[in-house]
C-alpha cells in the first residue's frame, strides 16, 4: 500500500513548475509570429496608404483634378468642410462627399 500511496503522490504533483513555462512560450511563439507578420505586411501598409489618401483629401483645393470612387473625371470649383463640388464638363457641376475622392489622375497615369 506505501506503494500506491507514493505513486499517487507523484501523480498529483503532475510535472515540476520549470518543465511547464517553455511549452507555453513555445505554443504561443508561432501565435505572436504570425501577428507580427500581419503587422508588418499587412496592417501597416493599410494604415498608411489610409492617412496618405486622407491628407490628400484634405489638402484638395480649386484648380486640382481629381477623380471619385465612382469613376468620375473632374476639375475641383469649390471645397467646404465635407463637400467639394467639381466640374465635369463645361457648365456641368456636381457636389461629392469628400471622402469620395479617390485620387488624382497623375496617380492613374503613373500606373499605366
Amino acid at each position: 500500500m506505501t506503494n500506491m500511496t507514493t505513486l499517487a503522490l507523484i501523480y498529483l504533483q503532475g510535472t515540476p513548475a520549470g518543465q511547464g513555462s517553455p511549452n507555453m512560450l513555445t505554443g504561443l511563439l508561432p501565435l505572436l509570429l504570425v501577428f507580427v507578420v500581419f503587422y508588418f505586411f499587412m496592417i501597416r501598409p493599410q494604415m498608411r496608404k489610409q492617412k496618405e489618401l486622407t491628407n490628400y483629401r484634405n489638402a484638395i483645393s480649386k484648380g486640382d483634378k481629381i477623380i471619385t470612387t465612382g469613376g468620375i473625371y473632374g476639375k475641383v470649383v469649390e471645397v467646404s468642410d465635407t463637400v467639394i463640388t467639381i466640374e465635369i464638363a463645361n457648365d456641368v457641376r456636381i457636389r461629392v462627399d469628400k471622402n469620395a475622392i479617390l485620387r488624382d489622375p497623375s496617380d492613374v497615369a503613373a500606373k499605366q
